[in-house]
């Protein structure tokens, strides 16, 4: 697999005092389609292996915004594996309603052992690298 495909309404909360979506909650958009994608592969944002506890924190992420989004849209969030690593991923991100396409971004995520002296990085699992294809 090398996209993907969340659709999410823009709920009112996710609004500022202008009406339109908070920059932050792109990054929350994001993640949330990441979550899915990893979902769809039959894996999870935190999982456990061998006894061992894995996640994915982002050590990059930005976005470009250009139109707004606002309370109500129907929004699609396309995620494209840009990059697959041997122990990092990198998606790029559109934001898309109705065919336009409001803003994009990009994240990069590392697969990590967490550890009760912290963090680090390990080979994405087999089963979960096997699945994902890069563009």
């Amino acid at each position: 697999m090398r996209s993907f495909t969340a659709r999410r309404k823009v709920e009112f909360a996710d609004t500022d005092m202008g009406g339109i979506v908070h920059f932050s909650k792109y990054f929350v958009y994001m993640e949330t389609a990441e979550h899915e994608f990893l979902e769809a592969l039959g894996s999870n944002v935190v999982l456990w292996r061998e006894g061992r506890q894995i996640s994915w924190p982002r050590v990059s992420v930005s976005c470009e915004y250009g139109s707004p989004m606002r309370f109500g849209d129907q929004l699609e969030i396309q995620l494209q594996v840009r990059r697959k690593g041997t122990k990092s991923m990198t998606y790029d991100f559109r934001f898309v309603r109705d065919g336009e396409e409001l803003a994009k971004g990009s994240m990069t995520s590392v697969c990590c052992e967490v550890g009760s002296d912290g963090l680090r990085a390990i080979p994405i699992p087999d089963e979960i690298a096997g699945q994902i294809e890069e563009d």
